[in-house]
Protein backbone atom coordinates (compact mmCIF):
# COMPACT_ATOMS: atom_id res chain seq x y z
CA UNK A 1 0.00 0.00 0.00
CA UNK A 2 1.08 3.56 -0.71
CA UNK A 3 2.52 4.82 2.62
CA UNK A 4 0.69 8.13 2.29
CA UNK A 5 -2.60 6.28 1.79
CA UNK A 6 -1.88 4.17 4.86
CA UNK A 7 -1.27 7.28 6.98
CA UNK A 8 -4.38 8.98 5.61
CA UNK A 9 -6.56 5.96 6.36
CA UNK A 10 -5.12 5.75 9.86
CA UNK A 11 -5.81 9.43 10.45
CA UNK A 12 -9.41 9.16 9.18
CA UNK A 13 -10.04 6.08 11.28
CA UNK A 14 -8.60 7.62 14.44
CA UNK A 15 -10.50 10.88 14.18
CA UNK A 16 -13.64 8.99 13.15
CA UNK A 17 -13.44 7.25 16.52
CA UNK A 18 -13.97 10.46 18.48
CA UNK A 19 -16.60 8.71 20.55
CA UNK A 20 -15.31 5.16 20.91
CA UNK A 21 -17.80 4.08 23.54
CA UNK A 22 -21.56 4.55 23.59
CA UNK A 23 -22.78 7.11 26.05
CA UNK A 24 -26.35 5.84 26.57
CA UNK A 25 -27.23 4.40 29.96
CA UNK A 26 -28.45 1.12 28.48
CA UNK A 27 -25.17 0.29 26.81
CA UNK A 28 -23.18 1.27 29.91
CA UNK A 29 -24.62 -1.62 31.96
CA UNK A 30 -22.30 -3.58 34.24
CA UNK A 31 -19.94 -5.59 32.05
CA UNK A 32 -19.80 -8.95 33.80
CA UNK A 33 -21.03 -11.61 31.35
CA UNK A 34 -19.69 -13.99 28.74
CA UNK A 35 -21.93 -14.64 25.75
CA UNK A 36 -21.31 -17.90 23.87
CA UNK A 37 -22.87 -18.15 20.40
CA UNK A 38 -21.98 -19.99 17.18
CA UNK A 39 -18.24 -20.58 17.72
CA UNK A 40 -17.78 -17.15 19.33
CA UNK A 41 -17.39 -15.83 22.86
CA UNK A 42 -17.96 -12.18 23.72
CA UNK A 43 -16.56 -11.22 27.12
CA UNK A 44 -17.93 -7.87 28.22
CA UNK A 45 -15.81 -7.74 31.36
CA UNK A 46 -12.63 -7.72 29.29
CA UNK A 47 -14.10 -6.22 26.08
CA UNK A 48 -12.88 -9.16 23.98
CA UNK A 49 -14.29 -11.30 21.19
CA UNK A 50 -12.94 -14.73 20.28
CA UNK A 51 -13.93 -17.05 17.45
CA UNK A 52 -12.85 -20.67 17.40
CA UNK A 53 -10.70 -19.94 20.45
CA UNK A 54 -8.69 -17.18 18.68
CA UNK A 55 -8.89 -13.48 19.49
CA UNK A 56 -10.68 -11.30 16.93
CA UNK A 57 -9.63 -7.65 16.70
CA UNK A 58 -12.65 -5.36 16.30
CA UNK A 59 -13.20 -1.62 16.40
CA UNK A 60 -15.05 -0.32 19.50
CA UNK A 61 -18.30 0.44 17.63
CA UNK A 62 -18.28 -3.00 15.98
CA UNK A 63 -17.80 -4.60 19.40
CA UNK A 64 -20.64 -2.50 20.84
CA UNK A 65 -22.97 -3.48 17.99
CA UNK A 66 -22.28 -7.20 18.55
CA UNK A 67 -22.71 -6.65 22.29
CA UNK A 68 -26.09 -4.99 21.71
CA UNK A 69 -27.25 -7.85 19.48
CA UNK A 70 -26.19 -10.69 21.80
CA UNK A 71 -27.85 -8.98 24.77
CA UNK A 72 -31.04 -9.00 22.75
CA UNK A 73 -30.62 -12.33 20.94
CA UNK A 74 -33.81 -13.42 19.16
CA UNK A 75 -35.33 -9.93 19.36
CA UNK A 76 -35.43 -7.25 16.71
CA UNK A 77 -32.94 -4.44 17.26
CA UNK A 78 -34.14 -1.42 15.32
CA UNK A 79 -31.99 1.07 13.49
CA UNK A 80 -33.00 3.78 15.97
CA UNK A 81 -31.85 1.66 18.89
CA UNK A 82 -28.52 0.98 17.19
CA UNK A 83 -28.02 4.70 16.66
CA UNK A 84 -28.93 5.41 20.28
CA UNK A 85 -26.70 2.79 21.90
CA UNK A 86 -23.77 2.36 19.51
CA UNK A 87 -23.48 5.93 18.19
CA UNK A 88 -24.86 7.68 21.33
CA UNK A 89 -27.71 9.23 19.36
CA UNK A 90 -25.45 11.01 16.89
CA UNK A 91 -26.33 11.30 13.20
CA UNK A 92 -24.79 8.37 11.33
CA UNK A 93 -24.76 7.81 7.58
CA UNK A 94 -26.18 4.68 5.97
CA UNK A 95 -22.75 3.83 4.59
CA UNK A 96 -21.13 4.05 8.05
CA UNK A 97 -23.83 1.85 9.56
CA UNK A 98 -23.61 -0.65 6.71
CA UNK A 99 -19.82 -0.83 7.11
CA UNK A 100 -20.20 -1.44 10.85
CA UNK A 101 -22.77 -4.22 10.26
CA UNK A 102 -20.55 -5.85 7.63
CA UNK A 103 -17.57 -5.73 10.00
CA UNK A 104 -19.69 -7.25 12.79
CA UNK A 105 -20.75 -10.11 10.51
CA UNK A 106 -17.17 -10.73 9.45
CA UNK A 107 -16.00 -10.72 13.08
CA UNK A 108 -18.45 -13.49 14.03
CA UNK A 109 -17.78 -15.55 10.89
CA UNK A 110 -21.00 -14.61 9.10
CA UNK A 111 -21.74 -12.99 5.73
CA UNK A 112 -24.48 -10.84 4.30
CA UNK A 113 -25.48 -13.72 2.05
CA UNK A 114 -25.57 -16.46 4.71
CA UNK A 115 -26.93 -14.39 7.63
CA UNK A 116 -26.56 -17.44 9.85
CA UNK A 117 -25.70 -15.36 12.93
CA UNK A 118 -26.86 -11.79 12.24
CA UNK A 119 -30.05 -11.54 10.17
CA UNK A 120 -31.31 -8.38 8.47
CA UNK A 121 -35.01 -7.70 8.95
CA UNK A 122 -35.85 -5.67 5.87
CA UNK A 123 -36.44 -1.97 6.51
CA UNK A 124 -36.58 -2.57 10.28
CA UNK A 125 -33.25 -3.61 11.78
CA UNK A 126 -31.16 -6.60 12.81
CA UNK A 127 -31.63 -9.79 14.82
CA UNK A 128 -29.01 -12.15 16.24
CA UNK A 129 -30.48 -15.56 15.38
CA UNK A 130 -27.77 -17.89 16.76
CA UNK A 131 -28.45 -19.54 20.12
CA UNK A 132 -26.74 -17.66 22.97
CA UNK A 133 -25.54 -19.11 26.28
CA UNK A 134 -24.75 -16.69 29.10
CA UNK A 135 -22.12 -17.31 31.76
CA UNK A 136 -21.85 -14.84 34.62
CA UNK A 137 -18.29 -13.66 35.20
CA UNK A 138 -16.58 -12.82 38.43
CA UNK A 139 -15.61 -9.14 38.66
CA UNK A 140 -12.32 -8.30 36.97
CA UNK A 141 -9.79 -8.17 39.83
CA UNK A 142 -8.52 -4.72 40.66
CA UNK A 143 -4.86 -4.12 41.51
CA UNK A 144 -4.15 -3.95 45.21
CA UNK A 145 -4.06 -0.45 46.65
CA UNK A 146 -0.61 0.79 47.57
CA UNK A 147 1.41 3.98 47.41
CA UNK A 148 3.00 3.07 44.06
CA UNK A 149 -0.44 3.29 42.44
CA UNK A 150 -1.32 6.75 43.74
CA UNK A 151 1.92 8.68 43.32
CA UNK A 152 5.36 8.43 41.84
CA UNK A 153 8.56 10.09 42.97
CA UNK A 154 10.89 11.35 40.26
CA UNK A 155 14.59 11.48 41.09
CA UNK A 156 17.58 12.83 39.16
CA UNK A 157 21.15 11.77 38.58
CA UNK A 158 24.08 13.66 37.09
CA UNK A 159 25.87 11.61 34.47
CA UNK A 160 29.63 11.45 34.05
CA UNK A 161 29.30 13.56 30.87
CA UNK A 162 27.50 16.37 32.73
CA UNK A 163 23.81 15.83 32.01
CA UNK A 164 20.71 15.35 34.13
CA UNK A 165 18.66 12.13 33.81
CA UNK A 166 15.24 11.69 35.45
CA UNK A 167 14.14 8.31 36.76
CA UNK A 168 11.39 6.87 38.95
CA UNK A 169 10.90 3.61 40.83
CA UNK A 170 7.69 1.78 41.77
CA UNK A 171 6.96 -1.54 43.44
CA UNK A 172 9.21 -4.02 45.20
CA UNK A 173 10.94 -7.26 44.26
CA UNK A 174 13.53 -8.23 41.64
CA UNK A 175 14.59 -5.17 39.64
CA UNK A 176 13.27 -4.44 36.14
CA UNK A 177 14.61 -1.65 33.92
CA UNK A 178 12.23 -0.45 31.22
CA UNK A 179 13.21 1.10 27.88
CA UNK A 180 10.42 3.01 26.10
CA UNK A 181 10.54 4.36 22.51
CA UNK A 182 13.26 6.97 22.10
CA UNK A 183 12.46 10.60 22.90
CA UNK A 184 8.66 10.13 22.96
CA UNK A 185 8.28 9.45 26.68
CA UNK A 186 7.69 11.62 29.75
CA UNK A 187 7.63 10.01 33.22
CA UNK A 188 4.98 12.40 34.47
CA UNK A 189 2.69 12.21 31.41
CA UNK A 190 2.76 8.42 31.03
CA UNK A 191 1.68 8.04 34.65
CA UNK A 192 -1.78 9.27 33.55
CA UNK A 193 -2.16 7.28 30.29
CA UNK A 194 -4.08 4.00 30.74
CA UNK A 195 -1.94 1.82 28.45
CA UNK A 196 1.29 3.04 30.03
CA UNK A 197 0.00 3.01 33.60
CA UNK A 198 -1.55 -0.46 33.39
CA UNK A 199 1.80 -1.94 32.36
CA UNK A 200 3.61 0.01 35.08
CA UNK A 201 1.18 -1.30 37.69
CA UNK A 202 1.31 -4.89 36.38
CA UNK A 203 5.11 -5.05 36.61
CA UNK A 204 5.27 -3.11 39.88
CA UNK A 205 3.02 -5.62 41.64
CA UNK A 206 5.83 -8.20 41.51
CA UNK A 207 8.99 -6.21 40.72
CA UNK A 208 10.89 -3.05 41.50
CA UNK A 209 10.30 -1.17 38.23
CA UNK A 210 12.84 1.48 37.19
CA UNK A 211 11.83 3.91 34.43
CA UNK A 212 13.72 6.88 33.06
CA UNK A 213 13.43 9.57 30.41
CA UNK A 214 16.05 9.48 27.67
CA UNK A 215 18.49 12.37 27.60
CA UNK A 216 16.88 15.04 25.43
CA UNK A 217 13.28 14.27 26.39
CA UNK A 218 10.64 14.27 29.10
CA UNK A 219 11.79 15.19 32.59
CA UNK A 220 15.48 14.72 31.68
CA UNK A 221 17.91 17.34 30.39
CA UNK A 222 16.76 18.45 26.93
CA UNK A 223 19.97 20.15 25.85
CA UNK A 224 21.10 17.23 23.69
CA UNK A 225 19.45 16.38 20.38
CA UNK A 226 21.96 13.68 19.41
CA UNK A 227 20.84 10.05 19.65
CA UNK A 228 23.61 7.76 20.84
CA UNK A 229 22.53 4.24 21.82
CA UNK A 230 25.82 3.40 23.52
CA UNK A 231 25.57 6.52 25.67
CA UNK A 232 21.97 5.69 26.54
CA UNK A 233 23.13 2.28 27.74
CA UNK A 234 25.86 3.89 29.87
CA UNK A 235 23.31 6.29 31.35
CA UNK A 236 21.13 3.33 32.37
CA UNK A 237 24.09 1.90 34.23
CA UNK A 238 24.30 5.24 36.06
CA UNK A 239 20.58 4.97 36.92
CA UNK A 240 21.05 1.43 38.23
CA UNK A 241 23.96 2.63 40.34
CA UNK A 242 21.83 5.45 41.78
CA UNK A 243 19.06 2.94 42.61
CA UNK A 244 21.70 0.66 44.19
CA UNK A 245 20.89 -2.16 41.76
CA UNK A 246 23.66 -4.39 40.46
CA UNK A 247 21.63 -6.40 37.96
CA UNK A 248 18.15 -6.06 36.46
CA UNK A 249 15.82 -7.63 33.96
CA UNK A 250 15.17 -5.35 30.99
CA UNK A 251 11.85 -4.72 29.23
CA UNK A 252 12.10 -2.80 25.95
CA UNK A 253 9.64 -1.56 23.35
CA UNK A 254 10.02 -0.42 19.73
CA UNK A 255 12.93 2.05 19.33
CA UNK A 256 13.81 1.48 22.98
CA UNK A 257 14.96 -2.00 21.97
CA UNK A 258 18.14 -0.61 20.40
CA UNK A 259 19.73 0.90 23.55
CA UNK A 260 18.51 -2.16 25.49
CA UNK A 261 20.52 -4.39 23.16
CA UNK A 262 23.54 -2.09 23.58
CA UNK A 263 23.18 -2.45 27.34
CA UNK A 264 22.93 -6.25 27.20
CA UNK A 265 25.87 -6.53 24.81
CA UNK A 266 28.21 -3.94 26.40
CA UNK A 267 27.30 -4.56 30.06
CA UNK A 268 26.27 -8.22 30.30
CA UNK A 269 26.87 -8.25 34.05
CA UNK A 270 24.04 -5.70 34.52
CA UNK A 271 21.31 -7.54 32.55
CA UNK A 272 19.62 -10.66 33.99
CA UNK A 273 17.13 -11.18 31.16
CA UNK A 274 15.79 -9.22 28.19
CA UNK A 275 12.23 -8.82 26.86
CA UNK A 276 11.77 -7.21 23.44
CA UNK A 277 8.46 -6.04 21.92
CA UNK A 278 8.28 -4.55 18.43
CA UNK A 279 12.05 -4.58 18.00
CA UNK A 280 14.25 -4.75 14.93
CA UNK A 281 17.83 -5.37 13.84
CA UNK A 282 18.11 -2.95 10.91
CA UNK A 283 16.40 0.41 10.52
CA UNK A 284 14.13 0.91 7.49
CA UNK A 285 16.87 2.54 5.41
CA UNK A 286 19.15 -0.49 5.88
CA UNK A 287 16.67 -3.16 4.87
CA UNK A 288 16.83 -4.94 1.54
CA UNK A 289 13.94 -3.28 -0.28
CA UNK A 290 14.39 0.20 -1.79
CA UNK A 291 12.73 2.74 0.50
CA UNK A 292 10.79 5.82 -0.66
CA UNK A 293 10.68 9.04 1.33
CA UNK A 294 9.70 8.39 4.94
CA UNK A 295 6.05 9.52 5.37
CA UNK A 296 6.33 9.29 9.16
CA UNK A 297 9.25 11.74 9.16
CA UNK A 298 7.23 14.05 6.93
CA UNK A 299 4.28 13.86 9.35
CA UNK A 300 6.56 14.76 12.25
CA UNK A 301 7.99 17.70 10.33
CA UNK A 302 4.55 18.99 9.33
CA UNK A 303 2.61 18.35 12.51
CA UNK A 304 4.89 18.48 15.55
CA UNK A 305 3.85 21.99 16.54
CA UNK A 306 0.13 21.45 15.94
CA UNK A 307 -1.89 20.69 19.08
CA UNK A 308 -4.10 17.65 18.36
CA UNK A 309 -2.73 17.68 14.82
CA UNK A 310 -3.97 15.09 12.34
CA UNK A 311 -0.47 14.58 10.95
CA UNK A 312 0.80 13.23 14.25
CA UNK A 313 -2.31 11.11 14.80
CA UNK A 314 -1.59 9.58 11.40
CA UNK A 315 1.96 8.82 12.53
CA UNK A 316 0.93 7.14 15.78
CA UNK A 317 -2.07 5.38 14.24
CA UNK A 318 0.13 3.83 11.57
CA UNK A 319 1.80 1.92 14.42
CA UNK A 320 -1.54 0.76 15.89
CA UNK A 321 -4.08 0.57 13.04
CA UNK A 322 -6.39 -1.76 15.00
CA UNK A 323 -6.68 0.66 17.92
CA UNK A 324 -8.44 1.05 20.24
CA UNK A 325 -7.83 4.77 19.79
CA UNK A 326 -8.74 5.89 23.31
CA UNK A 327 -5.11 6.31 24.40
CA UNK A 328 -3.53 7.24 21.06
CA UNK A 329 -4.28 10.95 21.32
CA UNK A 330 -2.75 11.08 24.79
CA UNK A 331 0.30 9.14 23.59
CA UNK A 332 0.60 11.49 20.62
CA UNK A 333 0.43 14.58 22.82
CA UNK A 334 2.94 13.10 25.27
CA UNK A 335 5.38 12.49 22.41
CA UNK A 336 4.85 16.01 21.03
CA UNK A 337 5.57 17.64 24.38
CA UNK A 338 8.38 15.28 25.40
CA UNK A 339 10.93 16.79 23.02
CA UNK A 340 11.43 19.35 20.25
CA UNK A 341 10.68 18.80 16.59
CA UNK A 342 14.35 19.19 15.73
CA UNK A 343 15.32 16.48 18.22
CA UNK A 344 12.58 14.15 17.00
CA UNK A 345 13.63 14.55 13.37
CA UNK A 346 17.23 13.76 14.33
CA UNK A 347 15.97 10.72 16.23
CA UNK A 348 13.95 9.56 13.23
CA UNK A 349 17.00 9.79 10.98
CA UNK A 350 19.12 7.86 13.48
CA UNK A 351 16.52 5.11 13.89
CA UNK A 352 16.05 4.76 10.13
CA UNK A 353 19.76 4.16 9.62
CA UNK A 354 20.50 2.12 12.76
CA UNK A 355 21.68 -1.49 12.96
CA UNK A 356 22.46 -3.71 15.95
CA UNK A 357 23.38 -6.78 13.90
CA UNK A 358 26.99 -6.84 15.13
CA UNK A 359 25.87 -6.76 18.79
CA UNK A 360 23.47 -9.71 18.74
CA UNK A 361 26.09 -12.45 19.30
CA UNK A 362 27.24 -10.56 22.41
CA UNK A 363 23.82 -10.77 24.07
CA UNK A 364 24.12 -13.77 26.39
CA UNK A 365 21.15 -13.34 28.73
CA UNK A 366 17.83 -15.14 28.39
CA UNK A 367 15.82 -13.25 25.78
CA UNK A 368 12.11 -13.24 24.90
CA UNK A 369 11.03 -11.55 21.66
CA UNK A 370 7.38 -10.56 21.09
CA UNK A 371 6.23 -9.29 17.71
CA UNK A 372 3.05 -8.58 15.74
CA UNK A 373 2.50 -10.86 12.75
CA UNK A 374 1.18 -8.02 10.56
CA UNK A 375 3.35 -5.14 11.83
CA UNK A 376 3.72 -2.76 8.89
CA UNK A 377 6.31 -0.51 10.56
CA UNK A 378 8.87 -3.15 11.58
CA UNK A 379 7.94 -6.41 9.81
CA UNK A 380 8.03 -9.83 11.40
CA UNK A 381 11.22 -10.60 9.48
CA UNK A 382 13.07 -8.17 11.78
CA UNK A 383 11.96 -10.10 14.87
CA UNK A 384 13.06 -13.33 13.24
CA UNK A 385 16.48 -11.79 12.61
CA UNK A 386 16.67 -10.85 16.29
CA UNK A 387 15.71 -14.37 17.37
CA UNK A 388 18.24 -15.96 15.02
CA UNK A 389 21.04 -13.61 16.07
CA UNK A 390 20.65 -13.86 19.86
CA UNK A 391 21.68 -17.20 21.32
CA UNK A 392 18.75 -19.20 22.74
CA UNK A 393 16.26 -16.37 22.17
CA UNK A 394 12.57 -17.29 21.98
CA UNK A 395 10.02 -15.64 19.68
CA UNK A 396 6.29 -15.29 20.37
CA UNK A 397 4.12 -13.96 17.52
CA UNK A 398 0.90 -12.06 18.26
CA UNK A 399 -1.76 -12.21 15.53
CA UNK A 400 -2.29 -8.48 15.15
CA UNK A 401 -1.22 -5.48 13.06
CA UNK A 402 -0.63 -3.31 16.14
CA UNK A 403 3.05 -2.62 16.70
CA UNK A 404 2.35 -2.61 20.44
CA UNK A 405 -0.88 -3.79 22.12
CA UNK A 406 -3.04 -1.13 23.79
CA UNK A 407 -5.54 -1.28 26.63
CA UNK A 408 -8.85 -2.51 25.22
CA UNK A 409 -7.28 -4.53 22.40
CA UNK A 410 -8.16 -8.27 22.50
CA UNK A 411 -4.48 -9.16 22.97
CA UNK A 412 -3.76 -6.69 25.77
CA UNK A 413 -4.25 -9.15 28.65
CA UNK A 414 -2.16 -11.79 26.88
CA UNK A 415 0.62 -9.27 26.28
CA UNK A 416 0.76 -8.17 29.93
CA UNK A 417 0.56 -11.77 31.16
CA UNK A 418 3.37 -12.87 28.86
CA UNK A 419 5.68 -10.08 30.06
CA UNK A 420 4.94 -10.55 33.77
CA UNK A 421 5.33 -14.34 33.58
CA UNK A 422 8.68 -13.95 31.83
CA UNK A 423 9.86 -11.57 34.53
CA UNK A 424 8.66 -13.91 37.30
CA UNK A 425 10.40 -17.07 36.01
Amino acid sequence: MDPWKSLRLAWETSWGAESCRPKSKKSRKSRDMQYHFADCTLDDARLTLTRGGSAVAVEPKVFDLIHLLVRNAGDLVTRDRMVEEVWAGRIVSESAMSACIAAARKAVGDTGKAQAVIRTVARRGLMLVAAVTLVEQKPVPQPPSNQAETEQRIRYISTSDGHRIAYATTGTGPAVLRFTPNMTNDLEAEWHIATKRRMIDAISRQNLLIRSDTLGSGQSDRRVAELDFARQADHMCDVLDAAKIDRAAVVSESGGVLPAIYLAARHPDRVAKLAIMGGYVDGPNRRDKPRPADPIRTSIDAGWDQTRGGFLMGWVSSYCPEGPFDDLRAITEMARQATSKETMLAVRDSLNGASVASLLPKVQCRTLILHARHDAVHPLDEAQKLAAGIQNAELIIFDTANHLPLVGHPLWDQYVSTITKFLAN
